[in-house]
């Protein structure tokens, strides 16, 4: 059993979603009342999977993961070989696609992504976790998100376009944003980083700012359903791209694994920052992967 504040045990026993069980029916409508203008924006970066094409380097990504994967399943040709006639003249092209969703797109970790000793959040058993998908606590337990989302800014609030690599933000820096912050709103935090891929691939992968894990122990006080950031990694990560932090100061074990509040990585968050809206109606919808450590999502902001 973790030996400092946690969420275990709060909503029983079984219990597998964690702090999403804070979007009662009256915060989802209260939620709704920051659609103030009926626009809405996409927080995601594309997935330009190819499986002959430079394409899927276009994107940020961490060194090394699988890249995404997307071709015509008809054939395993180019268009023309890869479609398929139906009916009178009706001809219709496949899909077929590949995503490995860790360090590689826009996506939501489940509690089961990472955890300590042998039990995941909540005192679930971590043998449940096998090779054909986690028996406890998958990302198909999560359901949809819908919530009021909340825009920590810091790049902005530091007049940069993007943080360090080094930088690391607490809860002086969350502070000082201004946003208040209330019972299962997603805390979207944004570092600008993947500004640097402009400057080529060793630029992003230099390392990466984040949370600082007394910022992430700021938000979870403040009871937040889920903690949603630009970064790869929430926290912090060097040039190996590892975080530094030791067990117990480490993002993903203080809000996954303790506190049960979800993450989503690799937003992307720069028209959302121009607008400068710092409260909107968050939806996150995961695909219902039975087991599934994570699933690629396209978080949606209405303004």
């Amino acid at each position: 059993m973790v030996d400092e504040s946690n969420n275990w045990g709060r909503w029983g026993a079984d219990d597998e979603r964690g702090a999403l069980n804070l979007l009662s029916p009256e915060v989802i409508v209260a939620a709704a009342g920051c659609v103030r203008e009926g626009r809405a924006l996409s927080l995601s970066l594309p997935i330009r999977g190819a499986t002959s094409s430079p394409a899927p380097t276009t994107v940020p990504h961490l060194r090394g993961r699988p890249l995404p994967q997307h071709f015509m399943s008809v054939d395993g040709g180019d268009y023309a070989a890869g479609t398929r006639a139906i009916g009178a003249g009706l001809k219709v092209a496949d899909d077929a696609l590949v995503v490995t969703p860790h360090g590689t797109t826009t996506h939501m970790d489940a509690l089961c992504h990472m955890w300590s000793g042998e039990e995941l959040y909540n005192g679930h058993p971590a043998d449940r976790v096998r090779s054909y998908g986690a028996g406890r606590c998958g990302i198909d337990k999560a359901g949809p998100v819908v919530a009021r989302g909340v825009l920590f800014d810091v790049p902005r609030l530091r007049g940069v376009d993007h943080l360090a690599a080094e930088d690391r933000i607490g809860p002086d820096d969350l502070e000082a944003c201004g946003v208040e912050v209330r019972p299962g709103d997603v805390a979207v935090v944004r570092t600008g980083w993947p500004l640097t891929w402009q400057d080529g691939p060793d630029a992003y992968w230099a390392g990466q700012p984040g949370l600082s894990a007394d910022g992430g122990r700021w938000l979870a006080a403040r009871d937040v359903c889920m903690v949603a950031s630009d970064n790869a990694a929430i926290g912090g990560l060097n040039g190996r791209q590892l975080a530094d932090e030791g067990l117990a100061d480490d993002l993903h074990m203080i809000l996954l694994w303790r506190h049960g509040i979800h993450l989503a990585e690799m937003l992307w968050l720069e028209e959302l920052a121009e607008t400068g809206r710092t409260d909107f109606l968050l939806v996150v919808a995961p695909l219902r992967i039975e087991g599934g450590t994570a699933s690629p999502v396209n978080p949606v902001a209405v303004l």
